[in-house]
């Protein structure tokens, strides 16, 4: 890493009301102004309202005509640990590898990220603050035939700019099947053209806005979370050889066998004209929908999307060991994860649908989150997951303050610092832990 970067992030993270592109007061006034200056428009459809999707024959699974974008297939999982040993579901197959990337330019002397208001038909609130690009290899090749990735060039063609920071990272392991996106950030010294639906933000104003709800989507938090931030920290609780040892070891011992297997006949789903979902109304069904879309390569389409029932709860608990914070880490096992296992939050659920278990068997320290008072909560934001495959998937983020030391097995106290470190390997942190590590990284004061 460049000794100098660490110290220009900390530079630009100290920047949280003015940046040169706009007041952090202003900021609602320019969202809105986007939100008004296109037309924009999602409704749930019945299945044979999809255009260009169908029901494979023979498998049942979501195909598009041109063989491209994603499918939605089946998966059956076995786990060696747990109070669900196995079980199948519908999961999100799209093989290619698609581009998550940030422009960041210096400012008198700051560092300011270039930032799209982008609409995706997910989204609770349609519109939310998107990397410089965000695109899949069949957007920016055109398989839809439609207009170009604005500032793709910067990502794509060698010499554009100064990479600081390039990492394969999973997306959701519970709905997609060994799904990557390349973490980018690029800095350029030359003239960036600009445009109306882009502006510039200093990492503390993104800060500032990470704490208000479903503002910031999760394609920019898990960019931010890969900053090359170079945290010094003495005192660990954990050396990092001893992190690193435990997480392989936690990578070694735990089972996952996941298959493949066709949507049609999955146990426990069943599909009727507008839904695949389960009949006691748990987890989530998969919808279709039909959109439009003013500001995007396409101006309409249909697509299936993932639809969680509930409201779900992310959270870590803190506390500080010899006066030094520590962040308590899971090792996660899920269904779709490449390596079996990444390290998530403390807390990673829908407590609806742990409800109906004994207590032993529903999600560890759960209790705990959901029954700090406000003096205990350092931090509290909703957020919503990839609008592009999943509608209205929100989860209630936390940073919760906790006198609790025990680590039972598949738990860590690790350091913000040793987070961010792993946070630069792929595959090693969950899309949800790289949510919290983006508000860590941009609210350094946090803790």
């Amino acid at each position: 890493m460049d000794a100098a970067l660490p110290a220009a992030f900390a530079r630009s993270a100290a920047v949280r009301a003015e940046g040169a592109g706009m007041r952090t007061a202003d900021f609602s006034r320019w969202m809105e102004g986007r939100r008004l200056a296109h037309a924009f428009h999602v409704e749930r459809i019945p299945f044979r309202e999809l255009a260009g999707w169908s029901f494979q024959e023979g498998t049942g699974n979501i195909v598009h005509e041109s063989g491209r974008f994603f499918t939605v297939e089946g998966l059956s999982v076995q786990v060696g640990s747990g109070p669900f040993r196995a079980w199948q579901q519908p999961i999100i197959k799209q093989p290619e590898v698609g581009i998550l990337g940030l422009l960041a330019k210096e400012f008198d002397g700051v560092l300011h990220f270039l930032m799209q208001a982008k609409m995706e038909p997910g989204n609770p609130n349609l519109l939310q603050l998107s990397p410089t690009v965000q695109a899949t290899r069949s957007n920016y090749t055109k398989v839809h035939r439609g207009a170009a990735v604005k500032y793709l060039e910067y990502f794509t063609e060698p010499g554009r700019g100064r990479v600081l920071t390039d990492v394969l990272q999973s997306e959701h392991g519970s709905w997609f099947h060994h799904k990557a996106n390349r973490n980018v950030i690029v800095q350029t010294d030359g003239e960036v053209e600009p445009d109306p639906d882009f502006c510039w933000l200093t990492l503390g104003q993104l800060g500032e806005l990470l704490c208000r709800d479903n503002v910031v989507n999760m394609d920019a938090r898990t960019v931010l979370a890969c900053a090359p931030l170079g945290r010094a920290e003495d005192r660990a609780r954990t050396t990092d050889t001893g992190v690193r040892s435990w997480f392989t070891t936690e990578r070694a011992r735990h089972e996952l066998r996941a298959t493949r297997t066709a949507l049609d006949g999955l146990e426990g789903w069943v599909r009727d004209d507008d839904a695949v979902r389960r009949p006691d109304g748990r987890y989530f069904e998969v919808v279709a929908v039909r959109v439009e879309a003013g500001n995007r390569e396409v101006s309409q389409w249909t697509q299936p999307l993932f639809a969680p029932v509930g409201e779900g709860v992310v959270a870590f608990l803190y506390r500080r060991f010899d006066g030094v914070p520590h962040l308590l880490v899971h090792a996660r096992v899920e269904g779709g994860f490449l390596d079996t296992v990444e390290l998530g939050p403390t807390v990673q659920c829908d407590p609806a649908n742990w409800s109906h278990l004994p207590p032993a068997d529903r999600p560890a320290f759960l209790d705990e989150v959901l029954g700090a008072g406000p003096e205990r909560i350092r931090y509290r934001a909703l957020h919503s997951e990839e609008g592009g495959r999943f509608r209205d998937a929100v989860s209630r983020y936390l940073v919760v303050e906790t006198g609790l030391t025990r680590t039972p097995p598949g738990y860590q106290w690790v350091t913000p610092g040793q987070l961010s470190s792993m946070a630069q390997h792929g595959h090693y942190v969950n899309v949800q832990a790289r949510t919290l590590l983006s508000v860590l990284n941009t609210c350094p004061d946090l803790l």
